[in-house]
């Protein structure tokens, strides 16, 4: 599931009986509502999650979580692998509150994962992503702590999830750019806030197509050494590690010229 998701379900889980008990917006509007709520956070796959965001607007299409709904849906899809669907719903989402930043970094980030140096509307797409990823930090940074049951600590750990997602985005849209100065930066700036492996993997990348192994080999050894890398990324990081390795050690020398083998066929 994806980091922010587990952020907004966390927020949303504690603030759900105080919202309810004190009727404060926004608020379910009935026990059975409520309970719908309930349901599509406890959802353990994609899948399921769908079908309860979507048993909540068909049931209640009046519901103050709307907005939430369709971007547990985007982030399902997101899941699922369905880059369309994850587009349109969170999109949506958008539309129904145009506050909902974890959906505009879950656009941002999809977008410049998917932006390609030679497409035609790329810089129309990055444009759509640096728009989405600095109005996102924008409102983060101003977001109030959204129920006084989360600690402070928990909602500093959520800021620095949501404001890392942004850094990495553009991280993505600079690279697509070839701004690889930029990109360091802002995947530098993900980093510190959340050691994320996989954010660490493509700072690598960067520092090797900038030519700068040196910085991106104790970057890989270190994603090496972290216990909790899942594997796919791991063999990702030993692949980079040794482009890396190849790129300090500098280009390799031609083989050396040898005769021509002539085979020898047994009469």
């Amino acid at each position: 599931m994806q980091r922010f998701l587990k952020i907004s379900i966390l927020a949303l889980s504690v603030a759900l009986p105080a919202l309810f008990a004190e009727q404060k917006p926004p608020a379910p509007k009935s026990k059975a509502e409520l309970e719908a709520i309930q349901a599509m956070l406890a959802a353990q796959d994609a899948d399921g999650r769908i079908k309860a965001a979507e048993t909540l607007l068909t049931k209640y299409a009046d519901t103050d979580f709307k907005a939430l709904a369709l971007y547990v849906e985007a982030t399902s899809y997101q899941q699922k692998n369905d880059y369309e669907k994850m587009i349109v719903y969170a999109e949506q989402a958008i539309q129904a509150d145009p506050k909902q930043y974890a959906a505009m970094l879950l656009l941002a980030k999809g977008i410049a994962q998917r932006t390609r140096e030679f497409d035609l509307d790329r810089e129309e797409k990055l444009t759509r992503v640096d728009k989405y990823a600095h109005d996102a930090m924008d409102l983060v940074n101003a977001a109030p702590k959204p129920n006084p049951q989360i600690t402070d600590a928990q909602w500093t750990q959520a800021k620095n999830e949501y404001l890392a997602q942004a850094h990495e985005a553009l991280g993505y849209a600079a690279k697509a750019r070839k701004n690889r100065d930029v990109a360091i930066t802002e995947f530098k700036l993900a980093i510190d806030l959340v050691p994320d492996p996989i954010t660490m993997v493509q700072l690598a990348v960067v520092y090797d197509q900038a030519g700068k192994p040196d910085d991106a080999l104790p970057l890989l050894d270190k994603i090496m050494a972290m216990q909790d890398t899942p594997v796919a990324v791991r063999q990702f990081a030993q692949a980079e590690r040794v482009r890396a390795t190849q790129l300090k050690s500098g280009p390799a020398k031609p083989a050396a010229s040898t005769p021509p083998q002539v085979e020898i066929k047994k009469q």
